[in-house]
């Protein structure tokens, strides 16, 4: 915990102070920085706007409302990033990257079976929820398909985060530093699930090398 808490406390107190100042325009600049791959915890932002909203600063609505919006706007621009620095990132230079277009075709084909759940629940999870736009812009995910399962996937987290910040209140930042260990679990399962896809691509390498085929793997 001590070590998490030294990297956000300074992003939970750029939160603070940045909707201090400023307000809803405030909680829109923080949640569409937060969902367009720059890692300010929404958990601060929310939870504080929530305790806001206790004292009377503004509706519950205003805050789900403008939180969603700038999810997508966020979302809108990670997104950007990966569909066109597919074409001119991936496709022109991917082999230097170790990249084949037969890796891209994998992520397309895999995007298109599971895509559309991945973008509404990864919206509910913490970390995941910041980057997911990235490869589903990658993957050329349709534009409107992944507008609406993102504004439906964001409502939900937004609108639990700040509740619990309008009944705690004065405690919002205790249960900050409580949600760290979601947070936790979140990055032992990214950890995880990278570790399987390694042992997957070596013994794909191994097949390879061998000349039989890999079963599932990009080829």
């Amino acid at each position: 915990m001590p070590v998490l808490a030294s990297i956000t406390d300074p992003l939970v107190d750029l939160a603070v102070d940045v909707i201090d100042a400023l307000g809803i325009p405030g909680i829109f600049l923080l949640m569409v920085a937060e969902s367009a791959c720059i890692p300010i915890p929404s958990e601060a932002t929310l939870l504080f706007a929530g305790f806001n909203v206790a004292l009377g600063e503004y509706s519950l609505g205003a805050v789900v409302a403008t939180g969603t919006a700038a999810n997508v706007v966020g979302s809108w621009l990670a997104y950007a990033v990966g569909y066109y620095g597919r074409i001119d990132i991936l496709e022109k230079h991917g082999r230097k990257l170790h990249i084949k277009p037969s890796h891209l075709r994998w992520a397309d084909d895999w995007f298109a079976r599971y895509g559309a759940a991945t973008v509404f629940f990864t919206r509910m999870l913490p970390i995941v929820r910041t980057f997911i736009s990235l490869p589903a812009g990658v993957a050329r995910m349709p534009f409107w398909r992944f507008t609406v399962l993102t504004t439906l996937g964001c409502v939900p987290w937004i609108l639990l985060l700040t509740v619990i910040g309008r009944e705690v209140g004065d405690n919002w930042e205790q249960w900050k530093d409580k949600l760290h260990y979601v947070d936790y679990a979140v990055a032992a399962a990214l950890l995880l699930g990278a570790l399987w896809l390694y042992v997957r691509w070596r013994r794909g390498r191994r097949d390879e090398a061998t000349g039989e085929p890999a079963a599932d793997a990009p080829r």
